[in-house]
């Protein structure tokens, strides 16, 4: 079942609406896979997890950021981390067999990914990547990763998403501080 919801000013109508697919979501639907979409209104400057939380009305621990990295033998890395946390670059190292992980430059981004920042999904990547979702997801029923379109987020099972990434769970992400 796909639900579909739109945020306006504060409140969650449901609405049916054609959905604008991203490859994300056709990757879903390919799959069979359950979600729920939440599409809200944004701007440049707060493109962060956290507007997301607010915007769609969850709690901030449900959301989880896609972050792209490049390691010293192993290329381009994906890592899904918890929305309040920060990546460990080292422990992503150490699990991905590199020495050296750094972020992917952001100019380089969309042509690496497909993607752009603030809509960057796990899901639906221009080629497949080698994929860790932080390990704090398997107690959670259902997480919240990008659509791959800005203002546009996706839910569903941690397991759906370790499935259609063929992802590994990891100990990458440590809290702020």
């Amino acid at each position: 079942m796909i639900v579909y919801k739109i945020v306006k000013e504060g409140h969650y109508p449901m609405k049916k609406k054609k959905i604008q697919k991203t490859n994300a979501i056709r990757l879903l639907d390919k799959e069979k896979i359950d979600y729920t979409i939440y599409e809200y209104p944004w701007n440049e400057e707060q493109l962060d997890a956290r507007t997301a939380a607010e915007k769609v009305g969850m709690q901030l621990d449900k959301i989880y950021k896609t972050l792209v990295t490049v390691g010293d033998k192993t290329g381009v890395t994906i890592a899904c981390i918890p929305a309040e946390n920060e990546l460990d670059l080292k422990a992503l190292a150490k699990v991905s067999d590199n020495k050296k992980m750094e972020m992917l430059p952001m100019k380089d981004l969309e042509k690496t990914t497909g993607y752009i920042r603030g809509g960057c999904s796990p899901i639906g990547m221009k080629k497949s990547f080698s994929t860790y979702l932080a390990a704090e997801a398997k107690t959670m029923g259902r997480i919240v990763v990008s659509a791959g379109k800005r203002g546009m987020q996706i839910e569903l099972a941690p397991f759906d998403l370790i499935t259609v990434t063929k992802a590994a769970y990891a100990e990458i992400a440590s809290r702020n501080s």
